[in-house]
């Protein structure tokens, strides 16, 4: 049998395998329903790698054409396509959002935001959720934990810039095993509050996660790599946007059904990226899914921030009589 001579370090956090079991709770989501659907519209259009913003090669992740990165060159139909979820793709869903009432969390990466300030503007203007999404949409398991830390301080002054307040929940995508001890700090320097984080793909529903060596824990709102139109863009992905259509259908019905038949309503993700599902072929998808969504009864679309200043007030976390121990003693 293999061993692990791995000792747990600062910033790591135990893994947790039970959840809420068998019989998962009834958190009386308001108005009774049988599922609670978040959008999450990722806005990255300007902060990925590029020759431009000082990086060594081209972004190579989430676009039409990903190739081998160009080493010391710059990449303009990379470029390119990046900018059309800023100059096309983000006005479409926002117009999509508008007629159907709907409002969105937003994963806003600072730089971007920074780039092209019209569009946290609108964002704001209807009423849409703003959480951080990085300074740079990078892969943070490359940096150090000094360099991390500063430039998760530089995106809260940066969304604080541009938004008028610090954000309130984070998602990464490409953390570094530094990432979430070192977000939970932050916020703790700061007296900023931190709602929530959503590295996370462990439930249909939110969770706790006890922050080690301390009485304090951390919401975590799992997010969706599968319910996701990064999947486009992916060797397992979807070929067609009937595919991701019926992939959203099929998992709506599922988590709807189970909470007809158990009463314990789930929470789905929808992720989404401004230059993916806000291309007009692909954009049908979310419009369909919008409308058959629209003809269910007990359908609840909330934004992350709803969603944990709910389950803070039914089910908040509470403090253990010692701090959980777990990695080096202070």
């Amino acid at each position: 049998m293999a061993t692990s001579n791995y000792v747990p370090n600062y910033y790591d956090f135990p893994r947790e395998y039970r959840g809420y079991g068998e019989n998962p709770p009834d958190f009386k989501w308001p108005g009774n329903p049988n599922i609670i659907i978040n959008f999450v519209v990722n806005y990255e259009e300007g902060a990925e790698c590029s020759i431009e913003n000082g990086d060594p090669a081209s972004e190579q992740y989430i676009w039409e054409l990903p190739y081998v990165p160009k080493v010391g060159k710059r990449s303009y139909d990379c470029e390119s396509d990046f900018e059309y979820g800023s100059r096309a793709g983000v006005w479409r869903l926002l117009r999509l959002f508008r007629k159907h009432g709907y409002k969105f969390t937003t994963f806003a990466v600072g730089k971007a935001f920074e780039l092209l300030p019209d569009v946290p503007a609108a964002i704001k203007r209807d009423g849409h959720e703003i959480a951080s999404h990085c300074y740079r949409w990078w892969d943070y398991s490359k940096c150090t934990p000094e360099e991390e830390k500063a430039l998760i301080i530089k995106n809260m002054e940066s969304l604080k810039e541009t938004t008028g307040e610090y954000p309130k929940g984070w998602y990464y995508a490409r953390c570094s095993q530094h990432s979430r001890r070192l977000v939970y700090d932050v916020h703790q320097e700061l007296n900023a509050p931190l709602l929530w984080i959503a590295d996370a793909y462990a439930d249909d529903l939110p969770y706790w996660t006890p922050v080690p060596r301390t009485k304090d824990a951390i919401l975590m709102i799992p997010y969706s790599y599968d319910c996701n139109d990064a999947r486009f863009h992916m060797p397992t992905g979807w070929s067609s946007t009937d595919d991701f259509y019926s992939h959203l259908q099929y998992a709506f019905d599922t988590l709807y059904d189970e909470g007809v038949e158990l009463g314990t309503p789930k929470m789905m993700t929808v992720a989404l990226h401004t230059r993916v599902v806000g291309k007009p072929g692909r954009f049908q998808a979310l419009v369909k899914f919008m409308d058959y969504i629209k003809q269910k009864e007990g359908v609840c679309v909330a934004t992350r921030e709803e969603i944990a200043n709910h389950f803070n007030k039914v089910n908040p976390w509470v403090e253990p009589a010692e701090a959980l121990k777990y990695g080096p003693e202070e």
